[in-house]
C-alpha cells in the first residue's frame, strides 16, 4: 500500500504544473467622472494635493482651458522639447545644490516658487533649491520662462556622462521616479534599472522635438538631432 501510495505522489510530482493565469490589468477609469480611459490618455493636477488624476477624451476636452478647472485642477500638456544647445555647466548645476546627477524643476504655485525633486529608490525626494541660481539658470536659457506652472517640468540627466534637458509633461517625471523606486537595487541602481532608464529617454526621443535654449522649437523628432 506505502508503494502505491509513493507511486502515485511520484507522478503527481512529475506532472508539469498548470499554467499560470494571466491577470488582466485593472482597467484604469477616468479621476473626474469615473468613465474608462485608453491605455494612453491625459492627466490633471489636483493643485491642493499635487495628485494626478487620469482623465478620458471628453474631460481633457474640457480642462483644455486654464479657466475650466476653476483653479483646482490643471490639464498636463503633452509637448516634450529637448532642449540642444541649453546651458548648464558644472559649476552651476552645483550651484543648484542637487546631490545626484538626475533632477526635475518645476513652478509650484501653491508655495509661489521653483521647486526640485530628483528620483529616488524612496519616490521623489525634494532638494533645497536656491532661487538665486535658479534666475541664473532662467537668464541664460530663456525657453524655462515658457514653463507653465505646475504641469510642466524641466528634467535634467547627467548620469552616467549624459547631458540631457528637456522640458516634458510634470507626468513623464513621476513616470521615471516610479521606475526608479520599481527597479533600483542595491546601492548603485543595478544594470536593470539603468536599461530600464535608457529606454526612458529612447522613448522621450522619439516622441519629442528639438528646441534651442531660447525657446524656438524645431519640426524634426528629438531622435532625429
Amino acid at each position: 500500500m506505502a508503494s502505491l501510495a509513493s507511486s502515485r505522489l511520484r507522478r503527481v510530482a512529475q506532472r508539469p504544473p498548470p499554467p499560470e493565469r494571466e491577470l488582466e490589468p485593472a482597467e484604469e477609469r477616468c479621476g473626474l467622472c469615473n468613465a474608462a480611459v485608453a491605455p494612453e490618455h491625459r492627466h490633471v493636477v489636483d493643485l491642493s494635493t499635487r495628485e494626478l488624476k487620469c482623465t478620458c477624451r471628453p474631460c481633457s476636452i474640457l480642462f483644455d482651458s486654464r479657466a475650466a478647472g476653476g483653479g483646482h485642477f490643471r490639464l498636463v500638456p503633452d509637448r516634450r522639447l529637448s532642449i540642444e544647445d541649453f546651458e548648464l555647466d558644472d559649476a552651476r548645476w552645483t550651484s543648484l545644490r542637487i546631490p545626484v546627477e538626475m533632477a526635475f524643476f518645476f513652478h509650484n504655485t501653491q508655495v509661489d516658487r521653483v521647486v526640485a525633486f530628483y528620483p529616488s529608490p524612496m519616490g521623489a525626494t525634494e532638494s533645497l533649491l536656491e532661487l538665486e541660481a535658479w534666475r541664473d539658470l532662467e537668464a541664460a536659457n530663456p525657453i524655462l520662462g515658457e514653463l507653465e506652472p505646475d504641469v510642466e517640468a524641466l528634467l535634467v540627466s547627467r548620469a552616467r556622462g549624459a547631458r540631457e534637458h528637456w522640458l516634458v509633461p510634470i507626468d513623464d517625471c513621476y513616470d521615471l521616479v516610479g521606475l526608479m523606486r520599481l527597479r533600483w537595487k542595491g546601492l548603485s541602481g543595478g544594470q536593470e534599472v539603468w536599461q530600464e532608464i535608457e529606454r526612458y529617454f529612447e522613448r522621450l526621443r522619439a516622441r519629442g522635438k528639438v528646441a534651442t535654449r531660447q525657446g524656438t522649437a524645431k519640426q524634426e523628432n528629438a531622435s532625429a538631432a
